[in-house]
């Protein structure tokens, strides 16, 4: 499809998928016009929750660039999760550990995230390309490893005991007063401003470098790109470690920006798992994974909001989600547009 059929085939997606789960309200007992109505005006229309949206969108727009990037490629990164997770445990580390000014402190503290993803992305980068491991296996397997070793790191050697470490100082933290108080307090920080970077970087690296477009021949045909004379395991390695440095930053972002801390987690976070879904809706584009991640930050954030003054529970956008994602990986609406051309160049032959 074009890329104006692709848009109108994701706008469907999400309308079919909210459609979905206005009948799951409607078979309970709510009314769905109500608690939508509920949803959107508590997420976007007062300057508190504009900002708590902006703050939820921000990893959403970092993980889905990661995943978004390993597609381009070929590549099912599964691991965002895992590269987030040692992301925001790496930029904990040098926020609580190497004394720096003000600034810098939070540069390196978002640098050293970002490098920790890209090297937590290299082993199944490298095991793909020299042994042939595929990806998906090593990269749900080192979520685990990843989390596990970040419950360890905190709490064997940050905060020995205790069940999180300490809060950061400012001068390593994302957060600026001017910023939280145009936003009614909210936690907003400029890891946003980081995250549109990051997107305005992968388009650039992706669509106007030549490794970006040895990056792209690999993910449509490795072997047409080996016999062409490109190198197949570089680029599949490199894939991975970009695309795990996005998932690093969103780590960083989020426990420089947000938390200020690192806890010992009994779960993953999510924030991963939702950056496929976004990748997915935004069809791997750098503009359409920031609308997308937009669209799930507002039901993400709204959804909490929509459970205390509607009632309806917070599972039920977890099902919009789940059928939007649904739609758009099943390609039911680009079949319905094929199938419509189709019948179209039949009756006028």
């Amino acid at each position: 499809m074009n890329k104006m059929s692709t848009f109108l085939a994701s706008l469907i997606s999400i309308v079919l998928g909210m459609l979905i789960g206005a009948i799951m309200m409607v078979a309970a007992g709510y009314n769905p016009l109500e608690a939508y109505n509920a949803l959107f005006v508590s997420a976007l229309f007062q300057p508190y929750d504009l900002g708590e949206t902006i703050r939820t969108v921000t990893p959403l727009l970092l993980t889905g660039l990661a995943v978004a990037i390993a597609f381009r490629t070929g590549l099912f990164n599964i691991g965002v999760e895992g590269q987030f997770i040692v992301g925001q445990m790496a930029a904990i580390i040098v926020g609580l550990k190497l004394p720096l000014p003000s600034g810098l402190h939070a540069v390196a503290a978002v640098i050293a995230g970002g490098l920790a993803g890209a090297i937590w992305a290299y082993l199944p980068g490298l095991l793909k390309a020299v042994r042939g491991v595929h990806e998906v296996i090593i990269t749900i397997m080192m979520n685990y490893i990843a989390l596990y070793l970040s419950n360890a790191v905190v709490f064997h050697l940050l905060a020995p005991g205790a069940d999180s470490t300490e809060k950061i100082p400012d001068s390593a933290s994302l957060r600026v007063q001017w910023l939280s108080d145009l936003f009614g307090g909210a936690r907003v920080h400029l890891g946003i401003l980081i995250a549109l970077a990051a997107a305005f970087v992968m388009y650039v690296l992706v669509w106007r470098t030549r490794l970006g477009y040895e990056l792209r021949a690999v993910g449509f045909n490795p072997l047409a790109a080996e016999y062409a004379g490109m190198n197949v395991k570089k680029s599949v390695i490199l894939s991975m470690m970009i695309s795990g440095a996005f998932a690093g930053l969103a780590g960083a972002v989020e426990a420089l920006g947000t938390n200020g801390y690192l806890p010992i987690m009994n779960d993953f976070t999510g924030i991963g798992f939702d950056g496929i879904a976004v990748a997915l809706l935004g069809a791997n584009t750098p503009v359409g994974v920031i609308l997308a991640s937009i669209l799930f930050g507002v039901l993400e954030y709204g959804g909490g909001n929509m459970q205390f003054e509607a009632g309806v529970p917070f599972e039920v956008i977890r099902v919009v989600f789940a059928a939007i994602i649904l739609f758009v990986a099943a390609n039911i609406v680009e079949k319905i547009f094929h199938s419509r051309r189709k019948k179209g160049v039949k009756t006028n032959a």
